[in-house]
């Protein structure tokens, strides 16, 4: 295998350890900080938040050609990906809607929603209980 491709998983590595440290610190502060136990308020900042920055950072790296691509991909599919993978589906799907190819869009969306729902029932059922 080549350096590159070694030092890209390298960066995307180093930005999922940072996302998913977020994300944690985010669900803990919701839960023993602000008491947030009936409603997931944590797993909803952390999904926004995260489509938001991806939104952000795909405009900003499509128009910037100064950020190396190993940068990119570490913020992007590392710290953002790990942060969240509602954000990926949102950006995706908007992306979808700017071509024009809303039928894509629309099956996307419903395939994603409810073809994970689906999984984790199945996953859920999947395991017995002892």
């Amino acid at each position: 295998m080549k350096v590159g491709i070694l030092l890209i998983y390298l960066y995307i590595g180093i930005g999922g350890v940072i996302g998913s440290l977020l994300r944690f610190f985010i669900s803990y502060m919701s839960e023993h900080v602000w008491k947030a136990e009936s409603f997931p308020i944590g797993t909803l900042i952390t999904n926004i938040l995260g489509a938001y920055l991806l939104g952000f950072v795909t405009n900003y790296f499509g128009s910037n050609d100064k950020i190396s691509r190993r940068l990119q991909l570490a913020i992007g599919t590392g710290a953002i990906g790990s942060f969240t993978t509602l954000s990926t589906l949102s950006t995706d799907t908007v992306l979808l809607l700017e071509r024009g190819v809303y039928f894509y869009a629309f099956l996307y969306v419903f395939l994603s929603v409810f073809g994970g729902l689906f999984a984790v029932y199945f996953g859920l059922r999947r395991v017995e209980v002892k």
